[in-house]
């Protein structure tokens, strides 16, 4: 076998490589020998079929098998002889002269391709001891406690339709369109045919709900509100808006109190023990919250640490899905990228990045764990599967039966978890300062890493 490099530049390889005819009609008479035992052939006795006939009957199209198989493990050989990792599939490029080909299916010619393929890039890492992060510590206080209380009392104490004369109150809940404008203009997102809002839950820009109070159903009126200064979308920050605003239905809150009655409808002993409930879901999603902007600090500071070309290959892979997902998203909701104050090419551009980003993290994240033996137990492999059936309600049988024929996708499910134990790993070797925050400020700084660098996740 001879290999030849023709292309080493950066992380691209291109090589020639030659099989001698002589090898290939090696490998093909060891692949006619191991027919005969199974070979039935009319006139010969199972096992007796001379080598020559088989040759006739079966040479060809064992002979193109015989060269797939003599290729595939070549390109594995000759890859390890290298001491390199391809990023993706080696390209293979086979003769096109069809004469060239029979000659070799007929062993009178050696195989002569091209294999073309990116690297994996050896990753050095930098010092993880040294990291400094920011562990966002929230203490929930009562009166949050209380509201959350309320608002699941409201939520579950039932509403009914207050008819056609109804006037909007403090507690009531409405189907509304409308349509919101700035100086006149409407403005991308500001516009809704049925949305509902529970008055006085705070859901919607503040000054909006209360103005709606007193509105007869059927009846529109325009109301003027001022976008809040740090409000997510920057281009509506701080701007004043007027919403023409409809009543379409008004429902009522049902009579009741919020007491051990309440609290045993929804299954559990009494208000205290609802309190208590409550309280800790928060906490469970405060600590949640804090953990990924700890693990967004992380992979910030693992990006800034490592700057090595990646493979394109990869890279290209990685846009598409997001670019699939991104389109998706923008079709479906029947917008352009200009309604969201950017361009095509910008949008293409900034997704281009991101994904190189997560490229990037993904082998630096599988180099950590690999050095640090940090590995995915089949346990928690077990636990990750369940949590996506859970994530299907009703479905979850299908679901069930559809990662047990997919390997591929039930070996996906692998990578977050491996991606979060390597981050936790991280973690334990980094100085954390707890920073204590409101519960607004911790949801303002995990919408800000959003915004920077929508969803993460590597695989």
């Amino acid at each position: 076998m001879q290999v030849t490099e023709t292309l080493n530049e950066g992380l691209k390889r291109k090589l020639s490589v030659t099989i001698p005819a002589a090898d290939l009609v090696s490998r093909l008479d060891a692949k006619l020998e191991e027919l005969k035992g199974q070979a039935s052939i009319k006139g010969f006795r199972p096992g007796k079929v001379p080598t020559a006939h088989l040759k006739k009957v079966y040479g060809r199209s064992a002979m193109s098998e015989v060269m797939t198989d003599a290729i595939n493990s070549t390109v594995s050989d000759t890859l390890d002889g290298r001491k390199e990792r391809a990023a993706a599939q080696p390209k293979v490029d086979l003769p096109q002269d069809q004469t060239l080909i029979n000659d070799v299916l007929d062993g009178k010619a050696d195989l002569a391709f091209e294999v073309e393929y990116e690297v994996l890039p050896p990753v050095s890492l930098m010092d993880l001891k040294g990291l400094k992060l920011n562990k966002p510590v929230v203490e929930i206080t009562e009166a949050e406690i209380d509201a959350e209380v309320n608002r699941v009392f409201a939520q579950n104490r039932g509403f009914t339709d207050k008819g056609d004369g109804a006037v909007v109150e403090q507690g009531d809940r409405l189907g509304l369109s409308f349509v919101g404008k700035i100086d006149g203009v409407e403005f991308p997102g500001g516009k809704s045919d049925h949305a509902h809002l529970t008055v006085g839950s705070g859901e919607f820009i503040p000054g909006f709900e209360e103005q709606l109070v007193g509105q007869k159903k059927d009846e529109t009126r325009t109301i003027k509100v001022t976008f809040p200064a740090d409000y997510g979308q920057a281009e509506l920050a701080g701007k004043e808006a007027t919403f023409d605003v409809t009543i379409l239905h008004v429902d009522g809150p049902n009579a009741g109190e919020l007491d051990d009655e309440f609290a045993k409808r929804l299954g559990l002993e009494d208000v205290a023990a609802l309190r208590k409930t409550i309280s800790e879901q928060m906490e469970a999603a405060l600590e949640s919250m804090s953990k990924q902007h700890v693990k967004r600090q992380i992979l910030d500071a693992l990006d800034e640490g490592h700057k090595f070309d990646v493979p394109a290959q990869l890279v290209e892979a990685e846009f598409a899905t997001i670019w699939q997902r991104v389109q998706h998203e923008v079709e479906g909701h029947g917008r352009s990228f200009e309604d969201e104050g950017t361009t095509e090419a910008e949008a293409k551009e900034q997704y281009q990045r991101i994904a190189e980003r997560r490229v990037r993290l993904g082998l630096v994240v599988a180099e950590i764990g690999n050095q640090n033996e940090v590995q995915v137990t089949d346990d928690e492999h077990q636990q990750a599967l369940l949590a996506e059936i859970r994530r299907f309600p009703g479905q979850e049988q299908q679901v069930y039966d559809y990662y047990r024929q997919n390997a591929q996708a039930l070996a996906s499910l692998r990578a977050p978890v491996f991606e979060n134990k390597v981050v936790d790993y991280v973690a334990s070797l980094a100085e954390q300062t707890e920073k204590k925050m409101s519960r607004d400020e911790l949801a303002k700084l995990i919408q800000a890493d959003e915004n920077e660098v929508p969803d993460e996740h590597h695989h």
